[in-house]
C-alpha cells in the first residue's frame, strides 16, 4: 500500500512540474511539443570521418539534432548558441548533433565551423537528405528534442536562441 501511494504522488509532482513549465515559462513560439512522442527506427547519418553513426548510439542522453545547411542564414545565427549549449555545465546529459542536409562536403563544413567560430560541435551530415523526409523536416534549421528513452517527444521549427533562460530551464528538466 505504501508504494502505491508513494506511486500517485510521484505521479503528482511530475504533473504539476510540467503544467507549472508550461505555465511559468515563455518558451519560444516556434516550439512543438507533442502529446505522444515519436519513435523512429533506423536513423543513420554520418560523421566527419565519413563513418555511419545511428541514434540508438546516443540512447539514455537528452539529444538535440539540429538540421541546418551552410547557406541557411537563420542556421548562421543560431548555430553559436547552440555551440555555448554544448557546453553548458548546467547539463550532464545532454549531447546536440548537428546535421548538415545541405549535401554539403566535409571542408566546407569545417570552413562554416571557423567561420562562425564553432568549437564544441562535431561534424555530422546526410548526405542523400533521407533523415529530411524520414523526420517530414519543413525547411532548416529544425531541431528535434529527443528524450533518454530514444523517442522525439518536442521540435522546434525554425530557429532560436539556445542561449535563452527560458528555454534552457525547461530543457533542464528533461536532463
Amino acid at each position: 500500500m505504501r508504494n502505491l501511494i508513494k506511486f500517485f504522488i510521484a505521479v503528482i509532482i511530475i504533473f504539476s512540474t510540467f503544467s507549472s513549465y508550461s505555465q511559468d515559462l515563455n518558451l519560444p513560439k516556434n516550439l512543438v511539443i507533442y502529446d505522444k512522442p515519436k519513435e523512429y527506427k533506423d536513423v543513420f547519418f554520418k560523421n566527419r570521418l565519413n563513418e555511419e553513426t545511428n541514434l540508438i548510439k546516443y540512447e539514455g542522453k537528452l539529444l538535440l539534432m539540429n538540421f541546418w545547411a551552410t547557406w541557411c542564414e537563420p542556421c548562421k545565427e543560431e548555430m553559436p548558441s547552440l555551440d555555448k549549449l554544448a557546453v553548458d555545465q548546467n547539463f550532464q546529459n545532454l549531447k546536440i548533433l548537428p546535421v548538415n542536409i545541405g549535401q554539403e562536403k566535409t571542408n566546407k563544413i569545417q570552413e562554416f565551423y571557423d567561420k562562425t567560430k564553432i568549437k564544441n560541435l562535431e561534424i555530422f551530415y546526410d548526405t542523400d537528405v533521407r533523415l529530411a523526409k524520414k523526420f517530414l523536416l519543413r525547411g532548416v534549421p529544425t531541431t528535434l528534442i529527443v528524450g533518454k528513452d530514444g523517442k522525439e517527444f518536442a521540435r522546434v521549427v525554425g530557429s532560436i536562441d539556445f542561449q535563452d533562460e527560458s528555454f534552457k530551464t525547461w530543457l533542464q528538466a528533461f536532463d
